[in-house]
């Protein structure tokens, strides 16, 4: 898998100390509630699993799996709920859990949709933002780093479904995405 890697964009390293001052964020900003951490699938398992393990307050999780890429590495502008929430989120303090926050349409269809299910709050916290690629008005309200607009994989993203289990978030090599 390395031989795809143009270069290392963020370490292990790295991203392990980012997502502990993010959950040490969200436990202060919520202490005395009950988050629930809503993770869109596939690409967030990784990045919530790891963040969840370190939110020292109470908290519940719940799964969506959305698409918009299909096996492209280009979006279709068009979101396709695969496996809605399986809980109720009226009433709740919702976050959603986000590998990356590229174009925004994906993440302004579901904070509009949860908006629309009477959710008590809701914030966004993503591991990447990619503000260059931005076309919906939406920004995450907790963000590991900003990155410049190429093409990433690891720590759960995928092209064509490989590389989610790189440990660390890389540049695709060009040759390899580009022929599409």
């Amino acid at each position: 898998m390395m031989q795809a890697i143009e270069r290392v964009l963020i370490s292990e390293e790295d991203l392990q100390k980012k997502v502990q001052e993010l959950a040490d964020c969200i436990s202060q900003q919520y202490e005395g509630k009950d988050p629930l951490l809503i993770t869109v699938l596939k690409g967030g398992f990784v990045f919530a699993a790891d963040l969840f393990r370190r939110i020292t307050i109470p908290a519940s999780v719940d799964f969506m799996a959305v698409s918009s890429y299909g096996a492209s590495s280009k979006s279709s502008g068009v979101v396709k709920i695969i496996k809605d929430l399986d809980h109720p989120v009226e009433g709740r303090d919702v976050i959603i859990i986000e590998d990356i926050l590229d174009s925004g349409m994906t993440l302004s269809y579901l904070r509009d949709m949860l908006l629309q299910r009477g959710v008590k709050s809701l914030k966004i916290c993503t591991i990447l933002n990619k503000p260059d690629r931005r076309k919906a008005d939406i920004n995450a309200d907790y963000v590991g780093f900003d990155i410049p607009d190429e093409f990433v994989v690891g720590y759960g993203l995928d092209y064509a479904e490989k590389y989610r289990n790189l440990p660390f978030v890389g540049i695709l090599k060009r040759e390899i995405y580009e022929n599409e």
